[in-house]
């Protein structure tokens, strides 16, 4: 059996999964830092946790309740945001590996801790456990310089400010999930409260719509999407730099332009907030797509994932009909699991290890 985790920033996820990638339970802690609850299957606690520490203790204390201890675990496997540059592909988890995470946490700040939180508490736990990370990043580490350079002074390009792209591990899992099957030019679009697109071309990644931070491209459920620099510049000397980032990571987005984030309540609105923030959320979709069909050379498919890619047919008939000047082109619909996507990593290396 594989741990999976994935540790958020106030939240800690497990999936259990056998080398055949088969998902035998999964659970979360939620509010940690607080009083938060415990879930595992059909078991659900009021639990009070301090740290990412203490959660993984009491998860590890609930799955040996539910009969799997950590002698049934044959390695942990984790997700890691942001990779940076360094970490471009999955890997064993080394003293050297721990080294780089915390190397790019100035690229993923609210992230990348709580990821080593956990793999370093597991290590305390359990010493002899192999553990692997998968880094959300790495997927778009094909791009090629000329997608991921902004045209900036190269001293600011070598501190790391470049495009990276996120959901990286989503579009991993769609193209495990095409299999033989999958077209040459698919533009993958995962949309969620977080939302970007991604041109994959010969199953790699050329090009992405988020950038340096999740913050940029398609129009999201809190975030801006892309916003001109010179704005950025005006708001932050009227507001500050702190509230500045909150507005465009919490405040924007269909919340701004509609006061719900949760677009089945908006899909359920008749009102012209909502139906505009829906155009917004579904003409700047089409807009980055058709960015991502140049790159390219044309598209063979279109595939949505994520809560919204998969759940509401009428925001995937919306930006279809904008795509409609590329032709009729097949549309597909796949589950997001970027837990599976994480124990099929960890399988892969155990397997080469052996």
């Amino acid at each position: 059996m594989i741990l999976v985790l994935n540790a958020g920033s106030s939240s800690l996820k497990v999936e259990m999964f056998d080398h055949d990638l088969t998902s035998h339970l999964s659970g979360a802690v939620t509010a940690i830092g607080g009083a938060g609850t415990l879930k595992l299957g059909d078991r659900h606690d009021e639990v009070t946790t301090a740290d990412h520490g203490e959660a993984l203790a009491l998860m590890l204390a609930a799955l040996a309740d539910a009969g799997i201890g950590m002698e049934t675990l044959t390695a942990a496997a984790h997700r890691v945001v942001h990779g940076g540059t360094i970490l471009t592909e999955p890997a064993r988890v080394t003293p050297q590996v721990i080294a780089a995470i915390k190397s790019v946490i100035p690229l993923a700040p609210l992230h990348n801790p709580n990821n080593l939180a956990a793999m370093l508490a597991l290590q305390a736990a359990a010493p002899h456990l192999p553990q692997y990370a998968s880094f959300g990043t790495a997927f778009h580490a094909t791009n090629p310089a000329v997608a991921t350079r902004y045209a900036i002074p190269q001293t600011q390009h070598d501190a790391g400010i470049r495009r990276y792209g996120f959901h990286g591990l989503s579009y991993a899992h769609m193209v495990a999930h095409f299999g033989a099957d999958l077209p040459p030019r698919l533009l993958a679009l995962h949309l969620g409260n977080g939302a970007s697109l991604c041109a994959i071309k010969d199953g790699k990644s050329i090009a992405t719509s988020m950038g340096y931070s999740p913050l940029s491209g398609l129009t999201m459920g809190t975030r801006s999407g892309d916003i001109d620099g010179a704005a950025v510049l005006r708001i932050s000397a009227a507001l500050g730099e702190d509230e500045t980032d909150r507005m465009l990571n919490k405040n924007s987005g269909l919340k701004a332009l509609a006061g719900d984030n949760d677009m089945r309540t908006l899909l359920n609105r008749d009102d012209d907030e909502a139906a505009f923030a829906i155009d917004h959320f579904c003409y700047w979709a089409a807009r980055h797509a058709g960015s991502a069909v140049v790159a390219m050379g044309g598209v063979d498919a279109v595939a949505f994932t994520g809560g919204i890619g998969e759940n509401a047919q009428p925001i995937r008939d919306k930006i279809m009909t904008h795509l409609a000047c590329f032709g009729d082109i097949p549309v597909h619909v796949v589950s997001a699991d970027e837990e599976k996507q994480i124990a099929r990593d960890a399988v892969a290396l155990i397997n080469a290890e052996r």
